[in-house]
């Protein structure tokens, strides 16, 4: 990893996987940053506008039925479902990595994070790696957001 703005910046897939792999608990959150999220630990739901009582993030931890199936290729589905996300919500959107506590579920059921610790962000190639990394496999994946 290397650093930007002290915080430490994921440029793998591999990388990303290997934290994953050492750290239970993490969460992939995104938005215009901590700097932005950690003033106000709140999310709001975009249909009703009701602010949540944490961050909205989804979880990277492994979960027991993905076996023995590569870590690389669940990270990589992870961030895949939700990178529509900075073309939806705007300049400065980007994913970043914290730990935190499960307080409650949001309206699509994602957990909503309180306690955040920012551990890292992703580089926008660790996306293009996850995006190609799905596209290898043998029956291609949609986005969350179908039409």
């Amino acid at each position: 990893m290397s650093a930007t703005d002290d915080l430490p910046v994921v440029r793998t897939l591999d990388e990303l996987a290997e934290l994953v792999e050492q750290h239970d608990g993490l969460y992939v959150r995104w938005s215009r940053g901590p700097e932005t999220d950690l003033r106000r630990v709140s999310s709001k739901d975009d249909l009703t506008g009701v602010q949540m009582p944490g961050l909205s993030a989804n979880p990277l931890g492994v979960e027991e039925w993905w076996a023995d199936r590569p870590v690389r290729l669940w990270v990589a589905r992870r961030l895949f479902d939700y990178a529509h996300l900075p073309h939806e919500k705007g300049p400065g959107v980007q994913p970043w990595v914290l730990a935190g506590r499960e307080a409650a579920r949001g309206p699509d059921n994602e957990p909503l994070v309180v306690e955040a610790r920012p551990l890292c962000r992703i580089d926008q190639d660790v996306i293009d790696e996850a995006k190609a990394e799905v596209a290898r496999q043998e029956n291609p994946w949609g986005t969350l957001r179908r039409s």
